[in-house]
C-alpha cells in the first residue's frame, strides 16, 4: 500500500477505534480536496505546494487537453515525479477529471473509450492498490433526455467494461444544463447500467439551482456516489452563475452530515467552476485558501 494510501486508512481506523467505551462515535473525517482544474495557470509544482498550504488532504488532477495531467503529455518519468511530488507534499489523489461528450458519433465514442482507457492507466500508475475515480459530465441538453437515455446507457456499458478491465471507477455527475440533469434519471441511468465500474459523482450545486432539497438529493444519490464536488451556485437552471463555496447560500454542515448519515466515504473536492477561473484577476491560490476557510470545518472535522 503506499504512503498516501496508507494515511488515509490509517486515518479512517483512528477514528472508528479510539473511541470510549459508551461514547458517542466521532464524525466520519471525509477526504477534502481541490480540483486542478481551477489551477490551469499555476505550474504544477506550486499547484500542489497551495494546496498542502492550505490543509487539503488531496487534489484531483484535470486530465482534459492542456492541463497538468493529460495523458498524452505525460511519460512514465513525468508519472514518476508527480507521484514524488505527491507524497513529498502529503496529498492524495482523490479523484481524476474527463470532460467526455459521450452523445458524440461513433468516432466519438471511440475516441472517449481511448482515454477513459489512458485515465485508467495513469490511475492505477498513480495509486496501483487503490485507483481513484475518474470523474465525468456527459454533455448533452436538459430537453433531450427522453430521446438519449438508452443510448447513454449503451454508452455507458462500454465504458463501464474498461473500468472493470482496469479496476478503476468511472463516476458521471448530473449537470444541470446537460442531458443527465434530474435526480431520478441518474438514478436510473447508473441502475440500468448495472456495473460497480459505474457510478455518480455527486454535486449539490447542480440540483440546487432546480429547487431540489438537499435531503432529497443525498438520500436518493449518496448511495450511488463515489466523489463529490462541493461549490456554490446562484440563479435558475436557465441562467445561473457557480461561485467559490461560501460566496453562497449552500450549507456546508448540513451536507456534510447528511452524507456521513448516508454512509458516503468518497472524497469531497472543491471544484473551482470555469465561470469563476475564467474571470480576470482570478488568484488560484486565493481561491483554494477561501474555499477550504469555507468547508474544512464541515467536511474535514477541522475546527
Amino acid at each position: 500500500m503506499s504512503e498516501i494510501t496508507r494515511r488515509d486508512w490509517l486515518s479512517a481506523a483512528l477514528a472508528t477505534t479510539l473511541t470510549a467505551p459508551g461514547a458517542a462515535a466521532p464524525p466520519v473525517r471525509l477526504p477534502l480536496g481541490f480540483s486542478l482544474y481551477g489551477m490551469r495557470s499555476l505550474p504544477l509544482p506550486d499547484a500542489l505546494e497551495v494546496c498542502k498550504r492550505c490543509g487539503y488532504d488531496g487534489v484531483e488532477l484535470a486530465l482534459m487537453p492542456g492541463y497538468h495531467a493529460a495523458p498524452a503529455n505525460l511519460t512514465p518519468a513525468d508519472v514518476k515525479a508527480l507521484t514524488k511530488r505527491l507524497s513529498e507534499a502529503k496529498l492524495s489523489v482523490l479523484g481524476l477529471m474527463e470532460n467526455l461528450p459521450a452523445l458524440g458519433d461513433a468516432a466519438t465514442h471511440r475516441s472517449n473509450l481511448d482515454r477513459l482507457k489512458s485515465a485508467a492507466d495513469l490511475a492505477c500508475a498513480l495509486v496501483p492498490d487503490r485507483p481513484p475515480p475518474i470523474e465525468t459530465v456527459l454533455g448533452g441538453k436538459p430537453t433531450d433526455w427522453g430521446k438519449v437515455k438508452d443510448r447513454l446507457a449503451e454508452r455507458l456499458a462500454d465504458w463501464a467494461a474498461v473500468g472493470r478491465e482496469r479496476k478503476t471507477v468511472i463516476a458521471v455527475k448530473p449537470h444541470v444544463a446537460h442531458a443527465l440533469h434530474a435526480v431520478a434519471d441518474a438514478v436510473w441511468l447508473v441502475k440500468q447500467v448495472a456495473s460497480e465500474w459505474i457510478r455518480l459523482a455527486f454535486d449539490f450545486s447542480h440540483f440546487e439551482l432546480r429547487g431540489v432539497m438537499i435531503e432529497d438529493a443525498v438520500k436518493e444519490l449518496a448511495p450511488l456516489s463515489v466523489f463529490a464536488h462541493v461549490k456554490d451556485a446562484k440563479g435558475t437552471p436557465e441562467k445561473f452563475e457557480f461561485l467559490l463555496p461560501g460566496d453562497g447560500a449552500t450549507d456546508y454542515p448540513k451536507l456534510a452530515k447528511l452524507l456521513r448519515d448516508a454512509k458516503f466515504t468518497g472524497p469531497v473536492v472543491v471544484e473551482v467552476s470555469s465561470q469563476v477561473s475564467n474571470k480576470p484577476g482570478y488568484d488560484p491560490a486565493s481561491a483554494a485558501k477561501s474555499s477550504f476557510r469555507a468547508v474544512s470545518a464541515a467536511f474535514g472535522n477541522r475546527d
